[in-house]
């Protein structure tokens, strides 16, 4: 294991009845993140996150307002796992991106938030989100073969007066739209039509779009009063999913890009191909905290000569 580390962290989507109990059980100091979860949350969720985490149900533990906290947390405890496992060997991070939500959990392993802090916010994040996609039935269509003009075609053809916008770029030839429920099924038709392949995801809502702003906004009051250390990110830069860039050092602009990317696009293959040209890898090895194995395959298609270590148990 390089002593240099690039960190990438799942976003929603990621979560899997039994995630991070491996952790847990192979490392104090990840069962420690999870305890810490358990009791600052208490039964907020309806029960303690450790054990929706650990023993679900997968019902519970799929609701937006639940999976956020949960996976933020899974990879943290997988961080701390980390290194505690390889001792004097740990890899300290260079670098770091996470998708969406997993935005938090870079800036926490980036040292700019702390955990509970963190955990406050995805928490609260969640359950605007959801609170959200329940006021407008809408949804989210995953266009594979596609590039950004051929989506924003779709977009054109299928949006009539309704919302319909590209939310995640997630590698090339893969385009996530999002919008109202009829503007999606419109777009389902018009992506055929186009020779595209479309498939609805078992989403809640219309994330990364205008249907977002009523979150967007709560978010906004709760991240004014965030303690985010923006000076730390001079020795690891955590990359915006909303710029594709390096945050800058500035905590005004950090809580203002965190709000922004629940109505914008995530530009998740334009960030991670710009990691891979900024030169901070070199002599750096990928890593991909916990849970699942998503981003690594994501990244084969981005850049294919870089690899990623994939850490969903120790």
């Amino acid at each position: 294991m390089s002593e240099r580390a690039i960190v990438v962290c799942p976003g929603q989507g990621a979560q899997a009845v039994g995630m991070g109990r491996a952790w847990a059980d192979a490392s104090p100091a990840a069962k420690d993140i999870f305890e810490r979860a358990d009791a600052a949350l208490g039964s907020r969720l309806g029960a303690p996150l450790s054990s929706l985490c650990f023993e679900g149900p997968a019902e519970t533990l799929n609701r937006t307002d639940v999976s956020q906290p949960a996976i933020y947390t899974c990879s943290i405890a997988s961080w701390h796992g980390i290194q505690e496992l390889a001792g004097d060997a740990a890899p300290a991070p260079v670098a770091c991106a996470g998708l969406s939500l997993g935005e938090y959990t870079a800036l926490h392993i980036a040292g700019a938030l702390p955990f509970e802090a963190g955990l406050e916010l995805v928490t609260l994040r969640g359950r605007a989100m959801q609170d959200a996609a329940e006021a407008t039935p809408s949804g989210m269509l995953a266009l594979i073969g596609c590039d950004e003009p051929q989506a924003n075609e779709v977009c054109e053809a299928a949006r009539q007066d309704g919302v319909l916008v590209c939310a995640n770029f997630n590698a090339p030839g893969q385009v996530v739209l999002s919008g109202d429920a009829q503007a999606i099924e419109r777009a389902q038709a018009a992506a055929k039509d186009a020779g595209l392949r479309a498939t609805p995801l078992p989403v809640a809502g219309a994330f990364h779009s205008p249907l977002m702003e009523p979150a967007a906004e709560r978010l906004s009051e709760a991240l004014a009063a965030a303690p985010i250390d923006a000076a730390s990110l001079a020795n690891c830069p955590v990359y915006s999913n909303v710029t594709a860039q390096p945050h800058e050092h500035d905590a005004d602009s950090i809580r203002r890009r965190l709000a922004e990317q629940l109505t914008h696009p995530v530009r998740w293959a334009q960030g991670c191909q710009n990691m891979v040209d900024s030169g901070l890898g070199e002599g750096a090895d990928w890593h991909e905290m916990a849970p699942g194995k998503s981003l690594a395959g994501m990244m084969r298609r981005i850049d294919r000569g870089t690899g990623v270590t994939t850490h969903d148990g120790p």
